[in-house]
């Protein structure tokens, strides 16, 4: 909890009106303390002869960011929803909305979540122009419990209210004016004086007292509404086909169309509990806090270290990921040198960062004056003569050791004392990138996943010399180009590309057994993930592939599959997206379609495998192929949190779901496989180990875990001790 009192305050001014105060900075959560002093303040005031009207405001500058998450982990933890305390009934209808005296909400900074419903519960809103206004429930697996689903269609209409919570989408208060959710705009310094004057206005009968759960005015004809709910049902089957919450959403704003709002707030309450405790709310809870706690790292956020400036960055490689990660800090305002080996190469590198950033405009996460600023803020060089005051170097260029170790040298050489030397790597070892210079505690892995500007996730691999100074400077810079920072140990393919290996050699496998390629991308896509793993080799080029699988067969000896699948694709002249054709073919404008003709590779492949047993194809079930490419995957991430590679499992669950676009709504791979428990994955990838081979072999942490009953996620002994990340 945040540091400050936590309470709710009253103040009655000359003027009778009540003043009551939420307070529990930063943002004026909702804790039960404060729900709990809003029902004793406005009982009070309801008892008071001297009390003729309310207004509700929030402390320091904010109305109030929404219901205090941390209630739910605790209700997950105990499974006791009766900790969620009653607000949408007994308080925001019953006290405030059906009170005697009329409420005025006075509204700044932002009204979000219960926020935004306590504030629709009063009988006007008054707001400062820039507040933001949002009920983002849903992206918790919930949707909003205090009455939102029924009020805000009454005020702003079917359509507006529906985007609104099924894309947690915010508005600023001055749309909202527009809308008819907020009644009056002032700025802050009147906000207070023209809130209380309203209220008594209100109050003496000079303008209305609009209780909004009463209205109907904005919600259209029946059949209109039938429509609309129609098309945002179909709407949120295509975008969210398994998160309950859409549709439970919709169904509540049914309930209250067609029976009425009180109708609607009862089946609200009711819902929401169930949801509260399902197994989407439990995953989406558990991902927003294990996001937040990916920056506190043992040993280097905890030691009272002041992160130094990084004001100028050289980046060495203009291609893909060079050109991508340049755009990410020149959109954050940090000046950038980038560094190509010839001219052609830097007019490519600089075209394709003024189309990332053209990209971004076009997205509308951009204005073209930022865009003009980022691309005033770069730098092009052939030498390394604008190296003499960077603050950072990030090398991206090809994976090949000796031009790393050549480039490390000359940078050690050329660049400030101060300066972090990092690399881009993806799968080489960092103590072998840093070999031939004497600064191994500058040197640090930076990376970054395709496309580095619009990709979330930063992994930091630090190896047993780099400094925890170094650590947290990247740990900042990745705040400020608005990527989740996630710290791990320096091994072969660091957290993400490690855990995930598996994921592509198993499709392989299955593929080998007789499996149809199509089928797995479905299974996996109905799964969650963004795109099957043939797909997703199409997209990311078989160049990476055939570029990680000696790297591969070396570190992960006979637990690692080896599959010549890739090298019959390009031997047939398939290159994947980039010329059109791989396992789909890609037409410019198109979607992915299935090319038939890679049959006759994959029937090769599987003649040279040899693995289907007596030759025939193996017969498997969609669950079975889901868990033969997934199990492993957990079985490689129980390797990377015994070996300490990542400081908590949660670390890993953000990685997964930020780096390989795992399904957030299943918490993560780690958070997933406990739901589904180790006693299963272990028996289940013991029986494909005698079936097919050590590539299934159940790791020692997961048998163990198995056996004892404890969670893949609970932290072991060494763990707790030396919760370093490989230090």
């Amino acid at each position: 909890m945040a540091a400050g009192p936590i309470r709710v305050t009253m103040e009655v001014g000359a003027d009778g009106v009540a003043l009551i105060t939420i307070a529990n900075p930063p943002v004026n959560a909702l804790h039960p303390i404060i729900i709990a002093g809003l029902k004793d303040k406005y009982a009070e005031a309801a008892r008071r002869d001297d009390i003729k009207a309310i207004v509700l405001t929030g402390a320091g500058g904010k109305f109030c960011g929404g219901f205090d998450i941390n209630v739910f982990t605790k209700v997950h933890q105990t499974g006791d929803v009766s900790l969620m305390p009653d607000v949408s009934v007994e308080l925001v209808s019953n006290m405030m909305e059906e009170g005697k005296k009329p409420s005025v909400s006075a509204i700044q900074g932002l009204a979000l979540g219960g926020g935004l419903e306590l504030a629709m519960g009063c009988h006007a809103r008054i707001s400062t122009p820039e507040a933001q206004l949002g009920l983002p429930e849903l992206t918790l697996g919930i949707f909003p419990g205090f009455g939102g689903t029924q009020r805000l269609p009454r005020l702003v209409g079917l359509p507006k209210a529906i985007e609104m919570m099924l894309q947690s989408k915010f508005i600023t208060a001055k749309e909202g004016k527009e809308r008819g959710l907020i009644d009056a705009l002032c700025s802050p310094d009147e906000l207070i004086k023209m809130s209380r004057l309203w209220a008594l206005e209100i109050a003496n009968c000079q303008k209305p007292w609009i209780r909004s759960l009463g209205r109907t005015d904005r919600l259209g004809s029946l059949s209109e509404a039938r429509a609309v709910l129609s098309a945002a049902r179909q709407q949120a089957k295509k975008i969210a086909p398994n998160m309950p919450q859409h549709q439970a959403c919709l169904d509540v704003i049914e309930e209250g169309i067609l029976y009425g709002g009180h109708a609607g707030v009862l089946k609200e309450a009711k819902v929401f509990k169930e949801l509260v405790v399902a197994p989407t709310s439990r995953a989406l809870v558990h991902v927003f806090f294990a996001q937040r706690s990916t920056t506190k790292v043992p040993g280097v956020t905890d030691v009272q270290l002041k992160p130094r400036q990084i004001r100028k960055v050289a980046v060495i490689g203009g291609g893909l990921m060079g050109s991508g990660i340049a755009t990410a800090l020149l959109v954050s305002n940090i000046s950038v040198v980038l560094k190509e080996v010839n001219p052609q190469f830097l007019q490519r590198g600089e075209k394709m960062i003024a189309g990332n950033l053209e990209g971004l405009v076009k997205r509308g996460s951009l204005t073209k004056d930022k865009m003009n600023k980022a691309m005033s803020l770069l730098k092009g060089a052939l030498d390394y003569s604008d190296f003499k005051d960077v603050d950072m170097v990030i090398e991206a260029v090809i994976e090949k050791i000796p031009l790393k170790q050549s480039i490390f040298a000359d940078i050690e050489r050329i660049c400030p004392k101060h300066c972090i030397l990092a690399t881009n790597t993806s799968t080489i070892d960092l103590n072998v990138v840093g070999e031939k210079t004497s600064s191994q505690d500058r040197i640090i892995g930076a990376h970054f996943f395709s496309p580095a500007h619009i990709m979330p996730l930063l992994e930091i691999v630090r190896t047993e010399k780099t400094s925890p100074q170094a650590i947290l400077d990247l740990i900042t810079v990745g705040k400020i180009i608005k990527k989740v920072p996630v710290v791990v140990g320096n091994c072969t393919g660091f957290a993400v590309n490690r855990t995930f290996f598996p994921y592509t050699q198993g499709s392989h496998l299955l593929v080998s057994l007789g499996i149809d390629v199509f089928r797995i991308d479905r299974v996996i896509s109905n799964f969650g993930m963004p795109m099957g793993p043939f797909q997703l080799q199409d997209v990311a080029g078989y160049g990476v592939a055939l570029a990680v699988k000696d790297i591969y067969a070396k570190a992960f000896g006979e637990r690692n599959l080896d599959s010549d699948l890739v090298d019959l694709m390009v031997k047939d002249g398939r290159q994947g997206k980039m010329n059109g054709k791989g396992y789909y073919i890609y037409e410019k404008g198109g979607k992915p379609k299935p090319d038939p003709s890679v049959q006759r590779v994959i029937e090769e492949y599987r003649k040279r495998a040899k693995t289907m047993p007596g030759g025939k194809p193996v017969t498997l079930t969609d669950q079975d192929i889901l868990e033969m490419i997934f199990f492993p995957v957990v079985n490689e991430a129980c390797r990377v949190m015994d070996e300490n590679v990542v400081i908590r499992a949660s670390d890993l669950d953000i990685a997964s779901v930020l780096g390989m676009g795992f399904p957030k709504y299943r918490g993560g791979i780690v958070f997933w496989a406990d739901t589904v428990g180790a006693p299963y994955i272990y028996s289940k990838l013991s029986k494909w180990a005698e079936l097919y081979g050590p590539y299934f072999k159940p790791s020692p942490y997961l048998e163990q875990r198995a056996k004892s009953g404890v969670p893949l996620s609970a932290p072991s002994a060494s763990q707790q001790g030396s919760a370093r990340s490989r230090m």
